[in-house]
């Protein structure tokens, strides 16, 4: 008797353990100390307990304290006011207590392996270490991952920036938030969210790929690719669609953010008749799901490049000018800084900067700040030559040497001929002896062009082209 006695109580005891710890709130990686919330703003916050468990959540800038149920199962999400940049506070979620947050501009950076490329990796990075000690600048790194269907959470941790933690940090990413930090001396937090190689189509929401034609064309490829893979084998990888989205990005929506920072291209250059529709895609999908409305995002331009595909680098390029249409985004151009027998030029301080031009602009009031290079805007035809109008000319064109290179014009064969270029006014007039009545021009449209076409303040035009004939024969 005294024996089942003991056991009956051994039970109760761990079944009282077994309880206690799962109605214990879990937190996402995200809600950790250190971290940054956006400032002005009403914050999600959410998490996972036993249903209804009741969550009781307090922050010392406010004297409102917030309570909410888990629901039927599990979860549970509010949102929480903050006030304009400072701290550091201190959040209070039922057991957890969050110290040292700060509050700030929090935006999110994606790519590919140029977002990934690591400050150690970019030039006179020993010298950059030397002032990397930014306490109020937070970083977010999250863990490479891949999943077939959306995870509720990622791995990663907030960290201080120093010159150990911004060492392995995108080095575009921390460039950023050093140039923003410095100009409006307010935290900021930066969530690294990127993979080498990956492509536009791995961050998108299978059900938003589904819906356009352009999406469908790679689920589709992958389905292939599942039917032909060997027994054992895994098919999902960084390139398979909605892969990282599920694994990566799922994990950080709906958190507060200002706005996001991309740079992502070189592996959709396969399709560049694909890109514009699937970033744009991207582009929706992401605002869509974080519901913030149209939150700024910021591209860049791939650089100049020795493909062996011709010309792809230049379509690609194109296609980026033309995702432009999307509101409330940007471009950097990247013509004079790249390296054409490397895919991964280093100067990411310029980069960094020149993405932080759009975002200074154009959401925290900077009025005197050329943003952008030159972008095409028309062309007219008028006595055998073709006069072509930008925008962002900013003072006038101007060209780095002379004469200007990588211009070329074609007629109705469409055969494309070197052309001379001449800078009158803001506008440039493009002639050939070869193409007595031309019809459209194309501006670094080859794979290593460094064209040495910029504006007065310095920035480089992009490249353009003015015609909409086919890529592919089998295009329309």
């Amino acid at each position: 008797m005294k024996k089942t006695i003991q056991v009956l109580t051994l039970c109760v005891l761990c079944l009282a353990l077994v309880s206690q710890t799962y109605s214990q709130v879990q937190l996402p990686s995200l809600f950790a100390d250190h971290m940054v919330l956006q400032q002005n703003f009403e914050a999600p916050v959410w998490g996972w307990a036993a249903p209804g468990t009741s969550i009781n959540i307090r922050a010392d800038w406010t004297d409102k304290a917030i309570r909410v149920k888990a629901d039927k199962e599990g979860k549970w999400m509010t949102k929480i006011q903050t006030p304009e940049a400072g701290g550091p506070y201190t959040l209070t979620i039922n057991e957890h207590t969050l110290e040292n947050v700060l509050i700030g501009e929090v935006w999110i950076c994606s790519g590919q392996s140029n977002m990934q490329w690591a400050l150690t990796q970019s030039e006179n990075y020993q010298n950059e270490l030397r002032y990397a000690n930014q306490p109020d600048i937070r970083l977010f790194y999250v863990a490479r991952d891949n999943a077939d269907e959306p995870s509720r959470d990622c791995y990663g941790q907030w960290v201080s920036c120093d010159s150990t933690s911004a060492k392995t940090f995108s080095a575009v990413a921390y460039y950023f938030g050093k140039e923003l930090h410095w100009e409006l001396d307010i935290p900021i937090g930066l969530i690294h969210v990127s993979w080498g190689g990956s492509t536009a189509q791995a961050w998108i929401n299978e059900q938003i790929l589904a819906s356009a034609p352009e999406g469908q064309y790679y689920i589709d490829l992958f389905k292939e690719q599942i039917e032909n893979t060997r027994p054992g084998a895994l098919p999902r990888n960084h390139r398979s669609p909605s892969g990282l989205y599920n694994a990566m990005l799922k994990p950080l929506i709906p958190f507060g953010i200002k706005g996001a920072i991309w740079y992502q291209g070189e592996s959709n250059r396969d399709r560049p008749d694909y890109y514009e529709a699937i970033v744009s895609l991207l582009i929706k999908n992401w605002r869509t799901e974080w519901n913030q409305g149209d939150f700024p995002f910021y591209f860049v331009q791939i650089a100049p490049y020795n493909y062996n595909e011709e010309d792809m680098g230049g379509f690609t390029r194109d296609a980026q000018r033309k995702t432009l249409k999307v509101p409330n985004t940007g471009m950097a151009v990247t013509m004079d800084i790249g390296n054409p027998d490397n895919i991964h030029p280093t100067n990411k301080r310029t980069v960094g900067k020149r993405l932080a031009l759009w975002a200074l602009t154009q959401d925290y009031g900077y009025k005197n700040l050329s943003y952008s290079g030159p972008l095409f805007e028309s062309l007219e035809i008028k006595g055998g030559k073709a006069i072509i109008s930008f925008t962002h000319t900013d003072g006038g064109l101007r060209a780095g040497g002379s004469p200007l290179t990588h211009f070329e014009i074609a007629g109705k064969d469409q055969i494309f001929y070197p052309a001379q270029a001449k800078i009158k006014g803001k506008k440039i007039v493009v002639s050939s002896k070869m193409v007595p009545e031309p019809l459209a021009v194309r501006f670094a449209f080859h794979n290593t062009d460094e064209p040495n076409l910029f504006n007065k303040a310095g920035l480089p035009a992009s490249s353009f082209r003015t015609d909409d004939w086919p890529i592919f024969d089998d295009q329309e």
